[in-house]
């Protein structure tokens, strides 16, 4: 499949873009720097909430899916969150319409649903939005944007609640959330080549052994991840705010320090 990964840049995409590409996808890579070094595959530099731009890329590629990766991982205002998750998917989803592109793969993330007790038990692809910060917030309209275009064009759309994305866990939360990166690239490969998806959430986690979030809904997509945090377990040691960070599902970002005006800087 010729596959459209944006953030190709990032984290995740400098690992997912030659997974995919080792596994026989033809990648093409678009972000708003240059193409790292040794970059083997074609490059695009754009911006993903300019629509013009976006659109012109797709118009000059002919793709059979879109990864959206792209996005700041990191808790902002209000409007930077919504312009960076929600206008960047808006714009991808209108060229891909425009353009005949049927899938898009999405990085959502595991604060959609941050602010859920752990009491309540393992999550599973039914749990309702519960944002815990504003960046979880625009992960929810954009989840909700997939839904629509999903209902609205046929699309294909798959948002993958992403863990935590570490080269190996570091705190106790972690031996939970952890998604390795042979896990991360066997999970967008599955996501972007399952038959007839329509709208499907899946959790982006490693098989944990001590996983929070249920690993059916990605296995029914054909994610059957293989790794397991529990292999770093002696070396993750106590720390002082695990159980602050065992409250809810978001860990962290649930806590008061991140709470702050939806407007402000």
């Amino acid at each position: 499949m010729r596959v459209l990964v944006t953030g190709a840049a990032g984290s995740i995409g400098r690992v997912v873009t030659p997974g995919l590409a080792a596994l026989g996808h033809d990648v093409v890579g678009l972000d708003l720097v240059p193409a790292p070094d040794g970059t083997t595959f074609a490059w695009h530099e754009a911006d993903c909430a300019d629509a013009d731009a976006v659109d012109a890329v797709l118009a000059a590629e002919r793709l059979d899916a879109v990864v959206h990766l792209a996005g700041v991982p990191e808790e902002r205002s209000l409007p930077e969150e919504l312009t960076s998750h929600v206008v960047t998917t808006a714009a991808l989803l209108d060229a891909m319409v425009a353009h005949d592109v049927p899938r898009m793969v999405y990085a959502s993330s595991n604060h959609a649903v941050g602010r859920t007790p752990r009491a309540d038990g393992e999550l599973t692809e039914h749990a309702a939005p519960r944002p815990d910060t504003y960046y979880g917030v625009a992960k929810v309209a954009a989840e909700a944007l997939l839904r629509l275009f999903a209902d609205r064009h046929g699309l294909d759309a798959v948002a993958c609640r992403i863990g935590s994305f570490l080269e190996e866990p570091t705190t106790v939360r972690a031996l939970s959330t952890w998604l390795s990166p042979g896990d991360a690239v066997r999970m967008v490969d599955a996501a972007t080549t399952a038959p007839a998806p329509g709208y499907a959430v899946l959790y982006g986690i490693s098989a944990n052994t001590r996983a929070w979030w249920d690993l059916e809904p990605g296995r029914r997509l054909g994610y059957h991840p293989q790794d397991d945090a529990e292999a770093y377990a002696d070396r993750v040691q106590a720390g002082p705010h695990d159980e602050a960070e065992a409250e809810f599902v978001g860990g962290p970002y649930a806590t008061a320090r991140f709470h702050r005006p939806a407007l402000g800087a």
